[in-house]
């Protein structure tokens, strides 16, 4: 089972038990998308990778207050300028 194929059922599973939950009252209803459409594949190489990457992923939840996908976020200069937003974890 190619990784493509294994994010798309991960994806399935999930919004099927997610909208059985709304369905039931056992979770609030979300109005928006639920997953994003797209995802991003990419092999790590060496450690320099790794780290970038680990470093991405324990600091990204740490950015949530300021991401113009928070509903509370008030950071205006981020709303405005989302397009030129670092990703560090690109190598």
């Amino acid at each position: 089972m190619s990784l493509p194929d294994v994010v798309h059922r991960f994806k399935s599973l999930t919004t099927t038990r997610y909208s059985h939950g709304v369905k039931s009252g056992q979770w609030e209803s979300f109005s928006r998308q639920f997953w994003q459409r797209n995802y991003y594949e990419h092999i790590v190489r060496d450690e320099s990778e790794l780290s970038k990457v680990s470093e991405y992923i324990a600091n990204n939840p740490k950015q949530w207050a300021l991401d113009r996908e928070n509903p509370v976020s008030s950071n205006i200069l981020i709303h405005s300028n989302s397009s030129n937003r670092d990703q560090s974890w690109e190598v």
